[in-house]
């Protein structure tokens, strides 16, 4: 059977290089000031949707995410791993978004498009690590839903089994369709960039990423529709101003720092039997072990 798949994704700063102006004076996270990357739980997302395209011919991977235009890069990194389209949520009144009102404009892009068999994404974005917004999507559009998934084991006859890591071991699901699934990045790695395909949507752009006049190659864009990807605003999503953005954000961030741990002491042991056994004596005197 044929599966319409969407992934949410996020582009997200990388949080190994966070400095004195990882924030604004608003209190959000100042991005231009950070390297940004393809959030690593939603790349393990994508491939259990690539995975599934694989195995049911027919079916279709469209990736959303929400940010400024550079923020398009996710797309085509997943266009370039297998996905067959995407669309960027960018809009003034998106900024600032925390989790509710995140998963409120991906909900009302999800309703507008027009509900899909299943809905993936990562368990949670390394600049938050809430793990909300998977959740409140699937509570937003009131879809049953999985989370800490490893891996899909199965998907027919209008069910999907799939395999979750829980505390002490791992659990066997199955759900009816349509479903939202929130990855583990436990789950398979995102399977590499394929040549052909980076080849074909290396100048793939939103409309806002395009220069107002003097773009390169324009004749292409004319010849090969593939290459407009997807741009929606809160207009086009017939979205509530009022639950975008900061206005929809019941939350805000107060700080970002970046905390480095150190060892308070450290011990130099020998391989002779004593050193062993003292050590030995004191783990188990202090309950690290045993």
């Amino acid at each position: 059977m044929s599966l319409n798949i969407i992934v949410l994704a996020k582009q997200v700063p990388d949080t190994r290089n966070v400095g004195p102006d990882a924030m604004t004076p608003e209190g959000t996270v100042n991005r231009s000031a950070l390297p940004a990357i393809f959030n690593p739980e939603d790349l393990n997302a994508l491939e259990q949707a690539l995975r599934l395209k694989d195995a049911n011919p027919g079916s279709t991977v469209t990736v959303i995410t929400m940010g400024p235009p550079r923020a398009a890069e996710v797309i085509r990194e997943s266009l370039y791993r297998g996905a067959d389209g995407g669309y960027l949520l960018t809009d003034r009144a998106f900024a600032g978004a925390d989790t509710l009102a995140t998963s409120y404009a991906l909900a009302a892009t999800i309703q507008k498009l027009g509900m899909p068999d299943v809905i993936l994404g990562g368990r949670q974005a390394i600049d938050g690590d809430t793990a909300q917004v998977g959740p409140q999507v699937a509570q937003k559009l009131g879809l049953p839903q999985v989370t800490y998934v490893e891996e899909i084991l199965k998907c027919a006859d209008g069910k999907m089994t799939v395999k979750r890591h829980i505390d002490g071991g791992v659990e066997t699901v199955e759900a009816p369709l349509p479903l939202v699934l929130t990855v583990n990045g436990s789950a398979a790695p995102c399977r590499p960039r394929n040549a052909k395909l980076v080849m074909k949507y290396k100048r793939a752009m939103v409309p806002m990423e395009k220069p107002a006049e003097g773009l390169a190659y324009a004749e292409e864009y004319e010849k090969r529709p593939y290459l407009t990807l997807g741009q929606l605003s809160t207009a086009d999503v017939d979205a509530d101003l009022k639950q975008c953005g900061l206005s929809g954000s019941p939350t805000k961030v107060k700080a970002v720092q970046n905390i480095v741990f150190k060892a308070k002491e450290s011990k130099v042991l020998t391989a002779s039997d004593a050193d062993v056994e003292g050590l030995i004596q004191e783990l188990l005197a202090n309950h690290t072990i045993g």
